[in-house]
């Protein structure tokens, strides 16, 4: 029970959360630092996927001096009729996200609501992000 219960899904919402805000955020001075702090979230082909994204779009963003930041306004475990999808080696997460982005074409921040599907797998006692899928 401990491995699925109240603890269990605390640390799962609490990784997704953090783990969306580390994917979701980044500013042009510190991209290394950034982009490396949300590696750290994650494993197998979303890790590989991010590294390949991350390594095509930091010139662009340095260039363009593209920030965005994202906050967390709300997140749960995802249920499937009355089931929450939460397993001793996985679990599934619906963040609400809020997401400010300014550039220095458009310096004005852009805050939309978004939400994500955040999929996770427990290696080694820890939660990682296996798969992140936009849903708005």
């Amino acid at each position: 029970d401990q491995q699925v219960g109240d603890a269990a899904a605390h640390r799962a919402i609490q990784v997704a959360s953090d783990g969306t805000v580390a994917v979701l955020s980044y500013a042009p001075d510190h991209l290394n630092r950034d982009f490396d702090k949300a590696k750290s979230y994650l494993t197998g082909d979303f890790l590989a996927y991010y590294t390949k994204f991350t390594e095509q779009i930091a010139a662009l963003a340095r260039q363009n001096q593209v920030a965005q930041t994202s906050q967390v306004v709300r997140a749960a475990i995802v249920c499937t009729g009355r089931v929450p999808e939460l397993h001793p080696d996985s679990a599934v997460v619906l963040v609400f996200v809020n997401q400010t982005v300014t550039s220095k074409e458009k310096p004005q921040p852009q805050t939309t609501a978004s939400s994500v599907r955040v999929t996770l797998t427990k290696i080694k006692a820890s939660w990682l992000i296996s798969k992140l899928e936009s849903l708005s």
